[in-house]
């Protein structure tokens, strides 16, 4: 509907001799101010040297007898307010199926989206849980949108982060994989065993040693099973998984034949890519041992995911900690490979935290992303311990409703900010939470289940004079889940999405839906049927599960 307000308005201001760049059409958070808003009497007020309100009285009076407005306001100083008719609202309700909100925008379209990454020896920790419900979603709405989307999981198999573990393994054969990593790295700090853990690092890369081979293959194995039972829970399969031993020598080689025309050799013996000259900072690529750093392993990984699949957008979903190091990777990639960096979207999140004392689960000094879903599986259990419910459904639920608590906890966000977890409001089934937005849906459900029993149908035959909110609400989604994706925000639709909630449990509390005396029960149940549609759609867009029962 914004498109084609888009065009009405373009055609209306076709004589005035100037073009409304920056024309926005938005929906107003205040409802008194219309479905929706536009600036453009502002935009052309000032190149025409004009009033904007009489600008905009102007284009009203162009508009006004256009059959998709009821009516049409100035406002302000010179915005133009948009009531559309009751009719446009029902005929989009009418259109409403399972493929509700599939847009074209992204059609054929190849993305390929590198997320979650967790370092193999290392712990799976709540930046992974992060970068992971950031990835799913934006994959899911690329995807709604018609992309041919591949998931990429690169991961860092070598390394110091490797030896580390290795050497505490070695020298503490009890230990778990991730305890021996914080065993290596607090060892890393003596100058002694710093010396050997670099040797080891060398010997590794080599695979120079049987022993130490075995180890390793034993510890890159043992990490990739438990990550695997991770993403099972969080719903994520993965197309393809990249490591940085295949990326190694790759990086190398490009690097050394783009010698002198990109990088250089630095004071030590590294070689460095001087971002100075793009105002931006000196980075090692190859370290002064003659090992390629992430820097290097980056510019491969980028290549090998497009000998696996030729994409045309490549996005990246890392921490914001790591934003200048990707200006810098970029920059040099640039250089080296300008198709490539050119289809490289890096998208930064911010932190998760946690509130002191909530959490004991440590492994070394990471928190661990089983841990967070561990205690958000507890809370739940308990909070639907005395329902009536079988074993089976207490499990099932606990396990969707604490993805989707954590999920909504990190999405709610703009994908840049730091997050501080709050336990009891991430799984409160009343407002502002992925439980809320669940129980929604539930409650939908089980009133068209009700529906069914009763053998009342939905049916449009038969609309109320007037509608209500919801009505519109529904109609902005596909609007929504294309600004999500122009964005690479997900954010906006979880917005969307517990707004229109609120508004279906209010419209829930006024309205008895199921009732054979209401002439207009049929259509309240339809509406309630398109309701669950869009939440249904929105919710696999986010990774969170929908369930019949609570």
């Amino acid at each position: 509907m914004k498109e084609e307000i888009k065009q009405i308005i373009q055609k209306a201001v076709k004589n005035f001799g100037v073009g409304p760049e920056g024309l926005s059409i938005e929906i107003p958070s205040d409802k008194n101010h219309g479905d929706y808003s536009t600036n453009v009497a502002l935009i052309l007020a000032k190149k025409l040297g004009k009033n904007p309100r009489e600008v905009a009285e102007e284009i009203k009076n162009k508009i006004s007898e256009n059959k998709l407005f009821l009516k049409i306001e100035v406002a302000g100083p010179g915005f133009i307010n948009f009531f559309v008719a009751d009719k446009i609202f029902i005929d989009n309700l009418k259109s409403i199926d399972k493929n509700y909100g599939r847009g074209i925008e992204l059609k054929n379209k190849k993305i390929i989206v590198d997320y979650t990454d967790p370092n193999p020896f290392k712990e799976f920790h709540i930046g992974h849980l992060m970068s992971n419900a950031i990835g799913e979603s934006l994959t899911r709405i690329f995807e709604f949108q018609g992309a041919k989307v591949k998931r990429v999981c690169y991961q860092g198999d070598v390394g110091i982060h490797v030896a580390k573990a290795i050497w505490g393994k070695m020298h503490n054969p009890d230990l778990s994989w991730g305890a021996a990593y914080a065993f290596g790295s607090d060892a890393f700090e003596t100058e002694e065993s710093k010396k050997e853990i670099i040797a080891l690092n060398k010997v590794i890369y080599n695979r120079s040693d049987k022993n130490i081979n075995k180890l390793y293959d034993q510890g890159k194995k043992d990490s990739l099973k438990r990550f695997d039972q991770i993403y099972k829970k969080l719903d994520t399969e993965f197309d393809y998984f990249i490591f940085e031993s295949e990326a190694v020598p790759v990086g190398k080689k490009i690097v050394e034949d783009n010698m002198e025309k990109v990088f250089e050799k630095g004071d030590n013996g590294a070689i460095i890519f001087k971002g100075e000259k793009f105002g931006l900072h000196t980075r090692v690529f190859i370290n002064s041992e003659g090992i390629p750093t992430y820097e290097a392993k980056d510019l491969a990984n980028a290549l090998i995911k497009y000998k696996k699949y030729k994409y045309d957008k490549s996005v990246v979903v890392t921490a914001n900690e790591q934003s200048d190091y990707f200006k810098v990777m970029l920059c040099a990639m640039n250089q080296v490979n300008p198709n490539l960096a050119q289809k490289t979207a890096h998208i930064s999140h911010g932190m998760l935290r946690l509130p002191e004392g909530k959490m004991s689960s440590r492994t070394g000094k990471v928190i661990t992303g089983e841990s967070l879903i561990k205690k958000v599986e507890e809370l739940v259990s308990q909070k639907i311990k005395d329902r009536e419910l079988s074993e089976k459904e207490k499990k099932e639920i606990t396990e969707a409703v604490a993805i989707g608590a954590i999920r909504y906890s990190i999405l709610k966000q703009s994908a840049g900010s730091d997050i501080i977890y709050d336990f009891d409001k991430s799984i409160s089934f009343d407002g502002d939470s992925g439980p809320y937005l669940q129980y929604s849906y539930t409650r939908a459900e089980s009133v068209l289940r009700k529906a069914t029993n009763e053998k009342i149908k939905p049916s449009f035959k038969k609309v109320p004079m007037e509608i209500s909110q919801l009505e519109k609400s529904l109609s902005y989604f596909p609007e929504i889940v294309l600004q999500a994706e122009k964005n690479y925000e997900p954010h906006f639709l979880v917005l969307y999405l517990t707004e229109l909630a609120g508004i279906f449990n209010n419209y829930y509390a006024k309205n008895k839906i199921v009732d054979k005396s209401d002439e207009y029960s049929s259509y309240k149940i339809a509406l309630t049927e398109a309701f669950t549609v869009v939440m249904k759609n929105g919710l696999w867009m986010l990774g969170i599960k929908t369930l019949e029962k609570m």
